[in-house]
């Protein structure tokens, strides 16, 4: 008989935010997409954040940056996404990338926009 030999492989990440995007003028049918539930032109943005568990004091620090709206935040996967006019979502994104540098030695990365 064959011996089969068994191989584990774990995900260990490192600390750093993969996107950090903002869609300045987005077309109303992202937001329906989304599910949510501003259906106004308001810019979205988007993070993504490994750990995952990050991401929740990435949204702490972006409402508590901006005059933003949480369009949702998901702990398993690390994604938010934010709402709210240009200048406050870009405000917010600023803040969170300074904070979880400063924080917790996040990788720094920058902002895009579309």
């Amino acid at each position: 008989m064959t011996e089969k030999q068994r191989m584990i492989q774990e995900y260990v990440p490192g600390k750093q935010i993969t996107l950090a995007h903002i869609i300045a003028n987005p077309n109303p049918e992202i937001y329906e997409k989304l599910g949510l539930i501003d259906v106004e032109t308001n810019a979205i943005g988007i993070l993504t954040i490994t750990p995952s568990e990050a991401a929740i004091i990435a949204v702490d620090i972006a409402t508590k940056a901006g005059d933003i709206k949480i369009g949702f935040i998901d702990r398993f996967s690390g994604s938010v996404v934010i709402t709210g006019d240009v200048s406050s979502v870009e405000s917010a994104l600023s803040e969170v990338l300074v904070g979880l540098g400063t924080i917790l030695g996040f990788n720094e990365t920058h902002i895009t926009k579309t």
